[in-house]
């Protein structure tokens, strides 16, 4: 359903314009592919406007805390303490994982970082505390095992633990073959 708005109804900087179409995304259905400049379907936009200000869209994430946007991959982010990351790996491998990228990086949460100390002194040129982030890109399926796996292992019960990630991958490419899909996403038995 498209709407239309009166000229004058969105202020003086935009009176020039005889309708300017607003559109409800909610009952049409779009599928974007990917670097399409639409919008996904159910997106609740507003327009923003105040007196001295232009008109802003303002979007709002879904309705309900339960939403994931829905994908055949994931990819598991872990941001972890480095001396729990052997731990978490060798578990990941047991229970058939085979692919995972590992990042040192440097940055801080909830401890909110932490001071360096050097000959006795303390340096507190920067709060960023050492981690490790772990990578894995699995199937929809194998998504809430990752997950389970990586806390029972690297949970120590402290601030400082890390944080888990979950992402949407839209698709997996093997740059080898070419292949595409589940065939170069699987990664047991090959």
């Amino acid at each position: 359903m498209a709407t239309m708005a009166k000229p004058g109804a969105l202020g003086p900087l935009h009176s020039h314009l005889k309708e300017l179409p607003l559109t409800d995304f909610s009952s049409s259905v779009l599928l974007p592919k990917f670097g399409d400049s639409r919008l996904l379907p159910q997106l609740n936009v507003t327009l923003k406007h105040s007196r001295n200000a232009s008109i802003l869209p303002v979007i709002r994430a879904q309705g309900s805390p339960d939403y994931v946007p829905d994908s055949k991959f994931y990819k598991v982010e872990a941001i972890l303490r480095s001396w729990r990351v052997p731990l978490v790996s060798s578990a990941l491998v047991k229970m058939g994982i085979r692919g995972v990228t590992v990042s040192d990086v440097r940055g801080f949460g909830a401890q909110g970082g932490s001071a360096e100390r050097q000959g006795g002194s303390e340096f507190s040129e920067d709060k960023f505390v050492a981690k490790v982030k772990m990578e894995i890109v699995v199937s929809k399926d194998q998504v809430e095992a990752v997950i389970k796996t990586i806390i029972k292992e690297a949970r120590t019960g402290e601030i400082g633990d890390g944080k888990i990630f979950l992402v949407p991958v839209s698709d997996v490419i093997r740059v080898r073959t070419g292949e595409r899909g589940e065939k170069a996403e699987r990664m047991i038995g090959e």
